[in-house]
């Protein structure tokens, strides 16, 4: 007969070998903290202070009212507002803004340069109307063309700029495009809205040629915002597009971090 196992028989040791190695996940900013970016801070800031200037003047010029509803100048707001904070966290050397907010603003600071330039002050145009923020045919004079030429030109030229060569690249995702466009259609029924409050008649009753109801009836001008809510979503996609495949113009060329890419920082406390 075998001899019964007894109860209290003591645990084996450990075999040993290597332990396994559990995964640790290391924090952004442990890898490489804000850097301090004066130059960056003073283009962004200058960029916004022009707009704004440019959106002073217009303000000072023509209707209040009338000129904050133009689509141009409250998308060169938004980018000079998100400009001005984007300089500061570049200064102080604090995380950037996020990118659902600013790829939103270099969207629409995009669509008004382009929109000017192809539908409005391109003659072969049927929409033309050059003079798109004093409601006239002719091509701006004075300081509106100066104004013009700053809102619809330069400072989309500059956003661009500062997009392809002072921010970090693969930031923006595809899941962002469809959320950009609520602004548009909120400001599309802001026009229809706008529109029905004046009477027929106002002049300026409608700002732009493609969204004027009393020329081209709702169906014409759904089918013109239609066309061109589909172009912005193409090219909010073609700028998530863009932003994974270019190049990091900002990347760290100091020689002790050439071979690695990152430089941990020492653990605080």
């Amino acid at each position: 007969m075998t001899a019964p196992i007894p109860r209290d028989m003591p645990d084996l040791p450990a075999i040993p070998g290597m332990p396994a190695l559990l995964p640790s996940h290391v924090p952004a900013s442990a890898v490489r903290a804000p850097a301090h970016r004066p130059l960056v801070a003073v283009y962004r800031l200058l960029v916004a202070l022009t707009a704004a200037a440019a959106i002073t003047v217009e303000l000072a010029l023509g209707s209040p009212l009338r000129t904050l509803s133009h689509f141009a100048i409250q998308s060169n707001i938004l980018l000079a507002l998100v400009l001005t904070a984007a300089a500061r966290r570049a200064w102080t050397a604090r995380r950037p803004l996020p990118t659902a907010l600013t790829g939103a603003a270099l969207l629409y600071a995009l669509t008004t340069g382009l929109v000017y330039h192809l539908l409005l002050a391109n003659a072969a145009s049927p929409f033309a109307l050059p003079g798109v923020l004093t409601s006239e045919a002719a091509a701006p004079t004075g300081w509106h063309a100066i104004t013009t030429h700053v809102l619809h030109t330069a400072i989309p030229v500059a956003a661009l700029l500062d997009w392809l060569l002072l921010t970090a690249p693969g930031h923006l995702h595809l899941r962002q495009a469809a959320s950009w466009l609520l602004y548009p259609l909120t400001y599309l029924a802001f026009t229809f809205i706008r529109g029905e409050l004046l009477l027929p008649g106002t002049p300026a009753r409608y700002l732009y040629p493609f969204l004027d109801v009393d020329q081209h009836g709702y169906k014409s001008v759904l089918g013109n915002a239609l066309l061109l809510g589909l172009a912005m979503y193409a090219l909010a996609i073609l700028l998530v597009a863009l932003d994974h495949a270019r190049p990091h113009a900002l990347r760290y060329r100091t020689h002790h971090r050439a071979k690695t890419g990152f430089r941990l920082q020492p653990p605080v406390g």
